[in-house]
């Protein structure tokens, strides 16, 4: 099977929506959310050239992964609650935001995580964002969503108990709302090129 990292594009929008009821649980994204999270993930490079941060990975047609970024200036909050911004070596406006990333079970395990946000820090250092921050879910299967990004230099700043308990969805852990999951708030440097 071929693989590809593209773009996130507006005409994915609703492909994405059937894609994360499928992974993360019914109605953790809406399409209004969804076309939020397009504006969301534009920023300017150096050049005054609009940038997409965000990345589908793709087979053919089919999403096999998402990796939802927000620019610095983009964004001001996750979807659950819990910033310890005191704790961040850049302010929020030189800090980028890993919103999300979701891989469906063909593709778990096979490095595509990375991949994507790779391609996300590269367009990050573009806008000259100087960090990235994250909420990693603590139960993810296997310790995936912390040890990935541990392995990319990200360090566990704060630890945030229920931090998904004000989203109304499923939570493919919880099987039902108010999500018990604990978000891991972790920062990743990035170096100035």
């Amino acid at each position: 099977m071929s693989y590809r990292i593209l773009a996130l594009e507006k005409s994915d929008l609703p492909k994405l929506q059937a894609f994360t009821d499928q992974s993360i649980g019914r109605g953790y994204y809406s399409q209004q959310e969804l076309e939020d999270i397009f504006k969301k993930s534009q920023g300017l490079d150096a050049r005054g050239q609009t940038q997409m941060a965000s990345f589908l990975l793709k087979n053919d047609d089919e999403i096999q992964g998402v990796r939802i970024t927000y620019p610095p200036g983009q964004w001001s909050h996750g979807k659950g609650q819990g910033l310890s911004q005191n704790k961040w070596p850049f302010p929020l406006d030189q800090t980028a935001y890993f919103q999300s990333l979701f891989l469906g079970d063909r593709v778990q395990g096979q490095g595509w995580g990375a991949k994507m946000s790779q391609k996300s820090i590269e367009v990050l250092r573009q806008m000259d964002a100087r960090g990235v921050v994250c909420h990693s879910w603590k139960e993810s299967p296997h310790n995936s969503s912390s040890k990935y990004l541990e392995k990319m230099g990200f360090v566990v700043l704060a630890e945030h108990p229920k931090y998904w308990k004000d989203v109304d969805y499923n939570c493919t852990r919880c099987g039902r709302p108010p999500c018990q999951c604990t978000a891991l708030e972790m920062y990743l440097r990035l170096e100035v090129l």
